[in-house]
């Protein structure tokens, strides 16, 4: 079993850090489709202060140690399905390289694979920087093969996608 968990984060260490990018992202879509200021990657906000903020990749290293942790003890990421009222048991694709921020929270999204009905899905996965650390706070099915479920507003308020 140590050996499978092994492959299985060398694997999906290789895939989410792959410089490769991918349709399935956004396209600046979601969360209003405001990515990181040039002023919140700088760590000089607050007049001029410096503060040091997270990296991108420091926020999809969060994001990969969460769903790892998670899976660690049945092998997969195991999210309600508000929907269907069903737990989807799902396998980690990808982590999106791009990165946002919303208000408080870093935002990105990551690629799984129900391994029960094979279905891929979209998940947004919101983080928190607090008191120095990260944190994942909330994770939503953002899409089910390909159909969302949501989308956001200029505001990041978000929007239900109705059929």
């Amino acid at each position: 079993m140590k050996a499978l968990i092994s492959i299985l984060l060398a694997l999906i260490v290789a895939v989410s850090f792959s410089k490769a990018t991918c349709a399935g992202e956004h396209g600046g879509k979601e969360h209003g489709g405001k990515e990181q200021s040039k002023k919140e990657q700088s760590g000089k906000e607050h007049g001029g202060v410096s503060t040091v903020e997270p990296t991108a990749e420091n926020i999809r290293e969060t994001m990969l140690a969460y769903v790892l942790k998670q899976s660690a003890e049945t092998g997969t990421f195991d999210i309600d399905d508000p929907e269907t009222g069903d737990t989807r048991r799902l396998s980690l694709i990808r982590v999106h390289q791009r990165v946002g921020k919303t208000g408080n929270y870093y935002y990105s999204c990551a690629d799984f694979k129900d391994v029960d009905t094979k279905e891929l899905l979209d998940l947004d996965l919101d983080v928190e920087y607090k008191n120095g650390k990260l944190g994942v706070v909330d994770v939503r099915i953002h899409k089910l093969s390909g159909q969302e479920r949501y989308t956001y507003d200029e505001n990041d308020n978000r929007i239900p996608v109705t059929s």
